[in-house]
């Protein structure tokens, strides 16, 4: 049957689109598969899903500036990933470590000449005259512009990245485990292009806690005062006391449970001294935060507390940045396992 020339013109134009769909299917496989290839060979582009935000990566940083927050867990994982030469500014310490050199290390890294604001951390000009291609925040709270802080949209301007460590986003810490200090080690592992250091680290430290966990399996498990030394968090006179978080992970896995768990639904008991006297306590973990001798401090609360089990057998040990979110949580574990149960290990 003959076709008229409009819809053979229609047809042929269909064809036409439909050919050129095909080909336009077949050439984005292609670019698909050499973007792969390319992303294979390099590790690149990576993204991350972070706090709502994606952030995609076409290099390793190599300008980065890691916030105070109170913390050492970034500039801890970035140095046991051998990125400190990275940082071109960082604001944490703890002044001391349970990894030998690492306080030193710290030490030494460059602070950018940075002058804290009045929320203890890098204000939003000195932010931006840094010229980061990276920023690390333990919480949120390290982009709330009402704080002074360059916010994450603002860095995105500026040509930086950012990045709020695992349980920050809602700046409570209440419900982190040391699984989020691996996912911490994972995603800077991914961001650097150093993901086989990353899961070497964490396997080993896997490994080191599960052992402990299975010597102390079964044994009774000693109710455990976590607090910082010589600190102030609230008004009464046990305001650094620690109700959840990372902490009581770190303690299940060394055969412990912690006295204060129930104090407060947050991650710090704001106690009386009172309450902390009618309180049972078989051992005390003293978390030294740029404090030269925690452990003085835990001799004057035994001391002051001499009806606690753990002023009868002097029962405590003094730790600092294993006990907080970062790569060696399993020094922590360690140490609190051979206070609580020496026999078994």
């Amino acid at each position: 049957m003959p076709m008229n020339r409009p819809v053979a013109t229609a047809l042929a134009a269909a064809l036409c689109l439909l050919t050129a769909a095909c080909g336009s299917s077949s050439d984005g496989k292609a670019a698909d598969a050499t973007a792969e290839a390319a992303a294979s060979k390099t590790g690149y582009p990576v993204t991350l899903d972070n706090c709502g935000q994606r952030e995609t990566f076409d290099k390793a940083p190599g300008r980065v500036v890691v916030m105070n927050g109170a913390s050492v867990a970034e500039v801890s994982t970035l140095l046991a990933l051998g990125l400190g030469d990275r940082i071109v500014a960082n604001q944490q310490t703890y002044g001391n470590s349970e990894v030998p050199g690492r306080a030193e290390a710290i030490e030494k890294l460059p602070d950018g000449g940075v002058k804290q604001n009045d929320a203890f951390d890098v204000p939003r000009e000195t932010m931006i005259g840094l010229r980061p291609d990276l920023v690390l925040s333990t919480t949120a709270y390290g982009f709330d512009e009402k704080n002074g802080f360059a916010t994450r949209d603002q860095l995105k301007a500026a040509g930086a990245h950012s990045y709020v460590s695992p349980q920050g986003c809602d700046q409570d810490t209440a419900g982190m485990t040391i699984a989020d200090s691996y996912r911490l080690l994972r995603d800077m592992g991914k961001v650097f292009n150093v993901s086989d250091k990353a899961e070497e680290l964490i396997a080993a430290s896997e490994k080191k806690i599960a052992g402990v966990a299975d010597k102390v399996k079964g044994e009774k498990k000693p109710k455990v005062m976590v607090l910082f030394s010589n600190m102030s968090m609230g008004g009464n006179d046990f305001s650094s006391v620690v109700a959840k978080g990372i902490y009581n992970d770190i303690l299940a896995e060394a055969g412990g449970a912690n006295a204060f768990e129930n104090a407060s639904e947050g991650s710090f008991a704001d106690l009386s001294k009172e309450k902390v006297a009618a309180t049972a306590v078989d051992a005390l973990v003293v978390i030294g935060y740029n404090d030269p001798d925690p452990a003085a401090y835990a001799e004057k609360l035994l001391k002051e507390f001499p009806q606690w089990p753990a002023a009868r057998n002097n029962t405590y040990v003094t730790l600092s940045d294993s006990m907080y979110l970062g790569p060696s949580n399993d020094l922590a574990v360690e140490e609190i396992a051979k206070m609580l149960h020496p026999g078994a290990l």
